[in-house]
């Protein structure tokens, strides 16, 4: 027979046990009178945890409240509430047949995808004939090769003025990377003590605080209207903000392999390269790579105000109200962002190690299962 005695311990120490290990009961938690079972300590433990869960709901409320009143008033700042901001529902709709073309089949209404074909082959957005003639013949022809690669530069040329944005963002990603990495060793307060590295710090934020199109605007007067500006201007956005996400990488590091090189009389440069920059160049490689996304994006709102690429052609198109064709340079620009990203992604996830390893002619084939083992989670 059991004694009840021995079952009231038992309770207790399983109290005690469950308050120890910080699982508590949340009926007994919400309780507002002591356990009469349980010690003084475990009683002031409780009572610890029901004001802990009290202050953070009354945080979480508060946050709530604030946040709620700073978007009221963010509305408010940007003409939300004003008289004179009218949302015309039907005028919107009537104008996306201005953007979105449509033709009848039996009928039935579907997008005009032919009308946005024939502007951007028309246009050469995506492929340009005469550059691509040198290359796509046959049979091949030995001095025509030579001058696609060597003589017309074609290797982006070929794709338009789709290959003209991404060459923006990729000569600007490699202009900058070099001075990024420069001016984030210095400011980082392990190369270059305090005060000293916030010199390069508020350099990197200068270039930060300007939109990469005002830079291509200053760049203008420098090398007249055309890419070359908005490249330039690209490299400079770079520098700012590779630069910042190196410095935070480089402040996060372990001290232990740069302390054991130190112990070995290594100087600053060995420190520099060996015991910091060795320790962060994957993660170096991966921001450079997210960056050279975010330069691609850059190079088309940069060639809105001239610069070239298919921001110049979706502002041409713009100002003379053929939102068709404006349309159609935006999908092109989309499957440029998508293909982009998604070399990107595909290649940061090589350089993580728990990522299998893949062929490009896997990566490639084997889209259509991925997607649709994606669909089906």
């Amino acid at each position: 027979m059991n004694d009840p005695r021995n079952d009231d311990r038992t309770e207790r120490d399983e109290d005690a046990d469950a308050v120890a290990d910080g699982g508590v009961d949340r009926a007994d938690a919400e309780r507002a009178t002591p356990l009469e079972s349980a010690s003084e300590k475990v009683n002031e433990q409780f009572e610890n945890i029901r004001q802990t869960r009290r202050r953070r709901a009354v945080g979480w409320i508060a946050l709530a409240v604030s946040l709620a009143f700073v978007t009221l008033q963010g509305l408010a700042a940007t003409e939300f509430f004003d008289s004179r901001t009218n949302f015309t529902w039907s005028h919107f709709a009537g104008r996306m047949g201005d953007y979105f073309p449509t033709t009848n089949f039996g009928g039935i209404p579907f997008l005009d995808v032919g009308t946005y074909w024939e502007f951007i082959w028309n246009n050469e957005l995506i492929y340009d004939p005469e550059i691509g003639g040198l290359l796509l013949q046959f049979p091949p022809d030995v001095a025509d090769i030579y001058a696609f690669f060597f003589q017309e530069m074609g290797v982006f040329a070929i794709f338009g003025e789709a290959g003209t944005t991404l060459a923006m963002g990729l000569v600007g990603t490699i202009l900058g990377f070099p001075l990024a990495l420069v001016f984030s060793v210095l400011a980082s307060e392990r190369v270059t003590p305090f005060p000293l590295n916030f010199v390069f710090r508020g350099i990197m934020s200068f270039i930060r605080a300007i939109p990469a199109i005002i830079w291509a605007l200053i760049f203008i007067a420098l090398v007249g209207l055309g890419a070359a500006a908005a490249t330039l201007a690209i490299a400079l956005n770079t520098i700012g903000n590779l630069g910042r996400l190196f410095v935070e990488d480089l402040e996060e590091l372990e001290e232990g392999p740069i302390e054991a090189m130190q112990t070995t009389g290594a100087n600053k440069p060995q420190i520099v390269f060996f015991g910091m920059l060795s320790q962060v160049k994957t993660s170096f490689i991966a921001w450079t790579l997210y960056i050279f996304e975010i330069n691609v994006r850059s190079a088309v709102t940069v060639g809105v105000v001239g610069a070239g690429g298919l921001g110049a052609v979706v502002a041409t198109q713009e100002s003379r109200l053929v939102f068709e064709n404006m349309m159609a340079t935006l999908f092109v620009i989309f499957v440029l962002i998508f293909l982009v990203e998604l070399f990107s992604q595909r290649l940061r996830a090589r350089l993580r190690s728990d990522q299998e390893k893949q062929s490009i002619r896997e990566l490639i084939l084997g889209f259509p299962d991925r997607m649709a083992r994606s669909l089906l989670k």
